[in-house]
C-alpha cells in the first residue's frame, strides 16, 4: 500500500509546476527516459522471470521454486530495481520533486527486499550461495 502511494507521489510531482531551467531541461529529459525504459525493461523481464511465483507481497509463494535464472543471474530484486529506476527517469524526465518519494520508496525497498530475503533464506538453503553469487540488489552492473 505504501508503495502505491510513494508511486502516486512521484507521478503527481509532475503536476506541481517545478521543472528543472531551461538549459539542462533537454538534456535530463532524455536522460530520464532512458532510465524510465531500462526501469521497465528490467521489471518486465523480472516478472517474466518470475512466472507464477510473482506477488507483490514479499513473502514467498507457499508453492514456488527460488528463481535463479533470467534476470535473476543478474540481480536479486529486478522488479524492484526496476520500479525504482522508473521513478527515478520520471523524476529527471518531468518532475524533479519526484527525487524525494523515488528516494522514499528506495528505502521501503530496500526494507522489503531485506524481509523478503530473510524468508528465502528460511525456506532456501541454497539462497545464501545465490546470495554470494549475485551480490547486485536491484540493478544489473550497479549495487
Amino acid at each position: 500500500m505504501l508503495q502505491l502511494l510513494l508511486g502516486g507521489a512521484i507521478a503527481g510531482c509532475g503536476f506541481v509546476g517545478v521543472y528543472w531551467p531551461g538549459s539542462v531541461e533537454s538534456f535530463f529529459g532524455v536522460l530520464g527516459l532512458l532510465i524510465a525504459v531500462a526501469g521497465a525493461l528490467l521489471s518486465v523481464l523480472g516478472v517474466l522471470s518470475l512466472g507464477s511465483s510473482f506477488t507483490p507481497l514479499p513473502r514467498p509463494r507457499v508453492r514456488t521454486r527460488l528463481r535463479q535464472g533470467g534476470m535473476f543471474r543478474l540481480v536479486r530484486h529486478p522488479v524492484y530495481g526496476g520500479v525504482i529506476l522508473i521513478g527515478v527517469g520520471w523524476s529527471l524526465a518531468d518532475a524533479p520533486l519526484g527525487l524525494v518519494p523515488t528516494a522514499l520508496l528506495a528505502v521501503l525497498f530496500d526494507l522489503k527486499a531485506r524481509r523478503e530475503e530473510a524468508w528465502l533464506i528460511e525456506r532456501f538453503p541454497e539462497y545464501e550461495a545465490y546470495r554470494a553469487r549475485t551480490p547486485r540488489r536491484f540493478v544489473p552492473w550497479l549495487y
